[in-house]
Formats: C-alpha cells, structure tokens, sequence
C-alpha cells in the first residue's frame, strides 16, 4: 500500500515514530564514534607519556621485557614474536582445514549433511574461549607430554591448536561466502568441457575467490592475534624469545591481562607499559582487519561489475 492510498489514521501513527528513528539514530552513531574516539585518545595520550620515558627505539628492538623487575626493562619483541607464534600456528591448522571444509560445504555436500555440518561449525563458534583454553591445558599439553617429553606445562603449541580451532568457524563461514561469490556459470561451463568437480574447484573456483578467502585469512588471524584468554591459560608467561613452540611464552593480550590485576600504580611507567602494549595491539588487530575488509569490498566491487 502506497503513502498516497494509506488511511490518514496510519499516517498519522507512523509520524511520529519517523520523527524519533531520526535523532534516536543519530544518536547511537554519535556515541558509538564517541566511544572509538575516547578509546583510541586514551591509548595515544597515555602511549605518548609512556615513550617520553622509555625510548620507542629500545621499545621496539630490545629482546628483554621485564616491567615489573628492580631494574625494568620494555623490550617488546618477545612478546610481539610470541603472538606472532600463536597467530602463525592457528592459520597453519585453520586455514586448510577451514577451506577444505568450506568446499564441501559449498560443492560436494548433500543438503542434509550440509546442514548438520553447518549447525556443528556454528555450535563450534559458540564455544567459549576460556573453554578452549582449559581443554588446552588438561588434553593438548599431557598428549604432547606423552609424544614429546620435555613439553612444558605451558607451551606455545598447545595454544597455537586451541586457537585455531576457535577461529576454524570464522575461516569455514567467511571462505564459503567468498566461494559463493563466484558465477555459478563457471562450474557449470567446467563441467560441460569434461572437467572433474575437483578439477574446476582447484583451478577455476579457488582462484577466482581468492580475494575473499584471502580476507577470511586475514579476519581469522586479526581474532588470533586479540584472543586472550586461550593463550593466558595454556601458552603460559614467560616473557622469552624463542622458537620452540614447546616451551611457555607471553603474548601480548596476556601482559595485558595480567597487569590489568592492578600491580601497577597509576602513572607510574609500568602503568604506562600497559597502554603501549595495548596500543600495539591494536594496530596489528586493526592493520589485519583493515587489509581483510577492504579485499572484502574489492571483491563485491568485482563481483558486482
């Protein structure tokens, strides 16, 4: 029904809710954009206080991170390398088993199987973090224990298998978005030239959605490189610069948990520590996110055109 044929009693109704979705969206945007602002100003503001103390060059190049020592040291590589380390070890194990996954899903599947398949994934991201982390820490490490003995009770690679599973959800329903953004027509021209399913999936379809499943990547990783609290359960805290992923590091989201227990006294370098941390953090989270949502929107672009 048209504005022009509605009763005037029903336009008269809806006036005055027009006139309030207004201000009351204006609003929520405004505050939304005022919460982004207030967090990311307190972040620089404090960020700046801290490396009017601590030299950004020794920030960024020493290998020793002790803030809470008598004599205190902010060098962030350990910790930097370490989410590193657990970001790296979780694509390793998600991504292809996410994107074999969502090829089933998506070409080879039934109808049945691919709903029960989907409903598994979708109750496998409402999972719990801390979940996962304490299965890490009682399963993982005592049978990579018994596999490797000498593994550590907090261990990087227990962590590394925990996250990744926690972001196999994300990289399964993100990647079959991306499949089902390519023409349909592409499969079926591949099949009428007598080329195999698999043949067409592995040369045509994959590639064409590479964009896309290369943001699902990326988003994957940027929810890897924030998790906190799998990593404080199960990778441990030690702050040391290592390779072996069998032996107890500290992640950045995992300094910031800890030191939001209130060890450190306000104003004090320590406190300040913490808010160049978490700007850190932040960047990375955001650079990954940022390059995952702009290939996302490349490839609507394309996909639209």
């Amino acid at each position: 029904m048209t504005a022009a044929r509605m009763p005037l009693s029903g336009r008269r109704a809806r006036e005055p809710a027009d006139r309030l979705a207004r201000p009351v969206f204006l609003a929520c945007a405004v505050l939304t954009a005022g919460i982004v602002v207030a967090v990311v100003g307190v972040l620089v503001l404090e960020t700046a206080r801290f490396f009017g103390v601590v030299s950004p060059v020794r920030f960024f190049t020493e290998t020793s991170w002790t803030p809470f020592a008598e004599d205190p040291r902010f060098g962030i590589l350990p910790l930097l390398a370490a989410t590193a380390q657990i970001t790296a070890g979780a694509a390793v194990f998600a991504v292809p088993a996410g994107l074999m996954t969502a090829v089933y899903l998506e070409h080879y599947a039934g109808v049945r199987t691919e709903r029960m398949m989907a409903a598994v994934t979708m109750a496998l991201a409402a999972v719990p973090t801390v979940v996962f982390g304490y299965l890490a820490l009682t399963l993982v490490t005592p049978l990579l224990q018994r596999l490797r003995p000498g593994t550590e009770a907090f261990n990087g690679l227990a962590a590394c298998l925990a996250v990744g599973f926690m972001i196999l959800p994300t990289v399964v329903v993100l990647t079959r978005s991306a499949l089902r953004s390519v023409p349909a027509a592409l499969m079926e021209t591949g099949l009428a030239l007598g080329a195999t399913r698999g043949r067409v999936v592995a040369r045509v379809l994959i590639p064409s959605a590479a964009p896309g499943i290369m943001a699902a990547v990326l988003l994957a990783m940027a929810r890897a490189a924030g998790e906190t609290m799998i990593v404080t359960l199960a990778a441990g805290n030690q702050a040391q610069l290592t390779w072996s992923p069998l032996e107890g590091i500290r992640t950045l989201t995992a300094f910031i948990a800890l030191s939001s227990l209130g060890d450190a006294p306000s104003g004090t370098v320590r406190y300040g520590a913490f808010f160049a941390v978490s700007a850190v953090l932040f960047a990375v989270t955001w650079g990954l996110h940022a390059t995952g949502r702009f290939l996302m929107s490349r490839r609507r672009a394309e996909s639209a055109a």
